[in-house]
């Protein structure tokens, strides 16, 4: 049984080497069988190979079953968020935003700056792409939106910074500070279907992650990061999905949050953007009649 066995595996018969008592027979692959078996059955490679060159299905909820084939809008310029999106299987039009993002931080919390950016953000372009409908343009059928800041311990609030001799200060600050807070703003709007005012639906929200700096990262090593410019056009100076990831100690909360978009957050705003208002109140009305 054995040696049929063997012969239909490897097409030979073994070898065998006896030690001692003739009856304890010991099969000896030769060089040759050896190769034999180490070589994958007929077929399989190529059965491997297909297999991983095949595309993963995509993500199957309902929302984003919708919107799959439409026009889906990033209204950032940021390829890190267009990437994030990309792992829902959503490749978004990129329209940045014209707002000036200009607000008096004086006047807002970090929390209501970052978020009332990212809102005027989303409708600077959602209301451009509607206009344009009128000469013909498909209407969007999701418009996202986005913004990120850095806020240190003391309130002060960091966006990009402005030149190397700024971006390495902003990192000495990150450095010597202690933890500080990224806030990131994600904002979605999809068309209502009748002509109830506004004529669109909005959902928002805004995600904090702490994050700590190693305060034995030295002011040569600051330097040449700065140098690399890989942080010179993210809020913070900094990129955690790269080189700048050496500069960190630990992060406390959602890490594509401090990306610049996290994902988990801004699935849950396409569901509920697209549920509509009124199937929002009754969600809210039913949570209330719980408590």
């Amino acid at each position: 049984m054995a040696t049929w066995l063997y012969n239909t595996l490897f097409g030979a018969a073994p070898q065998t080497i006896t030690v001692g008592n003739p009856s304890s027979s010991v099969p000896l692959l030769s060089d040759t069988d050896t190769r034999r078996s180490e070589k994958p059955s007929p077929g399989s490679s190529s059965v491997d190979k297909r297999a991983s060159m095949r595309p993963r299905p995509p993500l199957s909820l309902p929302a984003l079953d919708i919107i799959r084939g439409k026009r889906v809008i990033l209204a950032s310029a940021s390829p890190r968020r267009a990437q994030l999106l990309s792992l829902l299987s959503l490749n978004p039009e990129i329209i940045p935003s014209s707002f000036a993002e200009d607000l008096d931080k004086g006047t807002y919390t970090p929390w209501e700056y970052v978020l009332e950016t990212a809102t005027q953000k989303c409708m600077d372009v959602y209301k451009t792409q509607i206009e344009l409908t009128n000469n013909g343009v498909e209407e969007p059928v999701l418009v996202i939106a986005a913004d990120t800041v850095i806020c240190l311990s003391t309130g002060e609030v960091l966006e990009k910074p402005k030149n190397e001799g700024h971006h390495l200060a902003m990192l000495q600050t990150l450095r010597d500070v202690g933890p500080h807070k990224v806030y990131t703003a994600v904002v979605c709007m999809s068309p209502s279907e009748g002509a109830t005012y506004p004529g669109y639906h909005m959902q928002s929200s805004v995600e904090e992650t702490t994050v700590v700096f190693d305060k034995m990262v030295t002011d040569e090593l600051l330097k040449s990061y700065v140098l690399t410019r890989e942080g010179a056009d993210k809020a913070g100076g900094y990129a955690v999905q790269g080189l700048g990831s050496i500069l960190i100690e630990k992060i406390e909360g959602c890490y594509d949050n401090v990306v610049g978009l996290p994902l988990r957050t801004t699935l849950r705003l396409i569901e509920k953007v697209l549920n509509g208002d009124e199937e929002m109140e009754k969600e809210e009305g039913e949570e209330d009649v719980q408590l």
